[in-house]
């Protein structure tokens, strides 16, 4: 048992020391990779102030540009929620007239069947 926990801890500390030297060839090339960038720039700040100029009216596009979609994915959501709630109204609008109609109807019987009863009574008084 305790030749499996030394084995383990050798293996625990070569992996760590590789991930160090992985790391470490990493940020060498990353390094490197950066220095050829901006040393093709030179040393002028002019230059620079520039490049940083453009890279920051790029990223303001890209910000504009996705507010702007964001904001069709807003008023689209919007429209189609209108159109959902227009259409369950015309419905229940729909609905209700054909209830009037029946209630209407329904008095309009109520008030022929009372003529009919009714038929002589008031004919007397004036």
């Amino acid at each position: 048992m305790i030749q499996l926990i030394q084995e383990a801890t050798q293996l625990t500390n070569t992996v760590n020391a590789r991930k160090a030297v992985l790391i470490a060839e990493m940020t060498k090339d990353y390094m490197n990779e950066e220095e050829q960038l901006t040393g093709g720039l030179g040393g002028d700040p002019l230059i620079k102030l520039k490049a940083r100029e453009v890279d920051l009216r790029a990223k303001e596009n890209e910000r504009k540009a996705k507010d702007d979609q964001e904001r069709i994915d807003l008023d689209t959501a919007k429209a189609l929620m209108n159109q959902e709630n227009q259409e369950d109204k015309l419905v229940q609008n729909e609905k209700l007239a054909k209830l009037r109609a029946g209630v209407s109807l329904a008095k309009q019987g109520m008030s022929d069947k009372s003529k009919i009863h009714d038929c002589g009574r008031n004919f007397g008084k004036k």
